[in-house]
């Protein structure tokens, strides 16, 4: 009979609860190799990690670091991290990049085998996005109940009223629903709204009405009841663009506004471009006529750096000769000074797909030159890059195909620091989400506007 035990605590909970893993009953300074599976939409995602067992024959995951033993092994991820075996874990299908079934009530379930000498322990852990009670309702074009919108609403399971915010995904389109679910499994009335390539809508981002949105924030002040009237805005990518922008350009319609790696500036179609109009024609319509568009009329804007720069081609470096014209930027500039609300910029210093730690710095400028009267936080992860989601996922897949494009390119950052802006950055839109819903019914809202972003290093 094995000697040695693994266990997990807690065993199951929401994906964003931190656990703890230990491996007891070893001998004193023997390898422990412990490895995870999980199976994700369909497809095993898998880690491995090498340990020394301690004087007490124990491996604690939140106190010990892997080995690198390239005689015995290689471990997937290096340093202390508690979650390093989930954040780690790569496909066994080359190109695989979805982290969640398509059913996002459906619980992820991680096997964990511990193996020192011939003995061998097992523990599932089970992450969550949904938490028991918390109500699901699809909305679709031909809804008449829900005017025309698409997506889909996460309602938390205890009493209202509840705080709202609106989830909007970035250039792959469809509906967000882990974030939403994971919101509402919080308290937050979510609903993920589609724009392009769901349901009844468009195939692509090219000539989206911003008064679709607008619609969408009145049905949920109006339907939802939230707490205080109280609905806000988190987008990331495109989506980030777009939260900034709607609440520049609708600012009584917005309570607070979550901008994940967003752009300062309207952009064109690009990689979710309708192909018969092109990566250089327009996104976003208002009153029916096109925003002016940072590659409009930009006399050093080109995709060369994109298309012929070295695999894997970074997007950054074709945005970055467009910033090179002041006067094109100047029209294309979202003008956030606008803002009635609370902002929340997160943004990462190694950004593949935009400069997104440049955009902020322009917003967060702009703000504070107007001596916004609202609190604005700006986090920026060093060395992070695109893919900036919630705790305790794989972050290992920096290159892939676009969903609308095919093209291939890098999202930047590597994967434990990719990691720790998951982490971090998920505890600071809860709390900033919190802060500001209270403050929805204080007569002085507060302010703090910080010069320079806290850089995060430490998981």
């Amino acid at each position: 009979m094995s000697a040695l035990t693994l266990n997990v605590a807690p065993v199951d909970d929401l994906i964003d609860v931190p656990r703890r893993i230990i491996v007891s009953g070893a001998a004193p300074g023997a390898v422990v190799e412990i490895v995870s599976q999980t199976l994700r939409a369909g497809v095993q995602w898998h880690s491995r990690a090498y340990f020394r067992a301690d004087a007490a024959g124990e491996v604690d995951l939140t106190q010990i670091a892997p080995l690198p033993l390239d005689g015995e092994g290689t471990s997937d991820y290096a340093g202390v991290s508690a979650m390093g075996l989930l954040w780690s874990q790569t496909p066994q299908l080359a190109g695989g990049r979805e982290v969640f079934h398509a059913d996002v009530s459906a619980p992820l379930e991680t096997v964990l085998e511990a193996r020192s000498g011939e003995d061998t322990a097992n523990a599932v852990l089970v992450q969550r996005l949904c938490a028991e009670g918390v109500k699901r309702r699809e909305l679709r074009k031909d809804d008449t109940q829900g005017h025309g919108l698409v997506g889909t609403l996460f309602t938390p399971a205890g009493p209202g009223p509840h705080p709202a915010v609106m989830i909007l995904n970035g250039s792959g389109g469809g509906i967000n629903a882990a974030r939403a679910a994971l919101y509402a499994s919080r308290g937050v009335m979510a609903l993920a709204l589609a724009y392009f390539k769901a349901p009844g809508l468009s195939d692509y981002i090219s000539n989206t009405p911003l008064e679709y949105f607008a619609r969408g924030l009145d049905w949920m002040r109006h339907e939802l009841q939230p707490e205080h009237g109280f609905v806000a805005l988190s987008g990331q990518s495109r989506g980030g663009e777009l939260v900034l922008l709607l609440a520049a350009t609708f600012p009584e319609k917005v309570s607070a506004v979550l901008a994940y790696v967003p752009s300062a500036l309207v952009h064109s179609g690009q990689n979710a471009a309708d192909p018969a109009l092109g990566r250089e024609g327009p996104t976003w319509l208002l009153q029916g006529k096109p925003l002016p568009h940072q590659w409009q009329d930009n006399r050093f804007a080109t995709w060369a750096p994109f298309d012929e720069g070295p695999s894997p081609h970074r997007h950054a470096l074709a945005m970055l000769t467009a910033l090179q014209d002041g006067d094109a930027v100047a029209r294309a500039r979202i003008p956030v000074e606008l803002i009635k609300a609370p902002v929340l910029l997160v943004s990462a210093t190694d950004d593949g797909s935009w400069p997104s730690s440049q955009y902020c710095r322009m917003v967060s400028d702009k703000l504070n030159e107007v001596e916004h009267p609202y609190s604005v936080q700006w986090c920026d992860y060093q060395d992070a890059g695109h893919a900036i989601l919630f705790p305790y996922v794989p972050t290992t897949q920096l290159s892939y195909a676009h969903p609308v494009s095919s093209r291939i390119s890098t999202g930047g950052g590597n994967p434990a620091a990719n990691a720790r802006a998951d982490c971090d950055s998920w505890q600071h839109a809860l709390a900033f989400l919190k802060k500001a819903a209270e403050s929805r019914s204080s007569p002085t809202p507060p302010q703090t506007c910080p010069a320079e972003p806290p850089t995060f290093n430490e998981e």
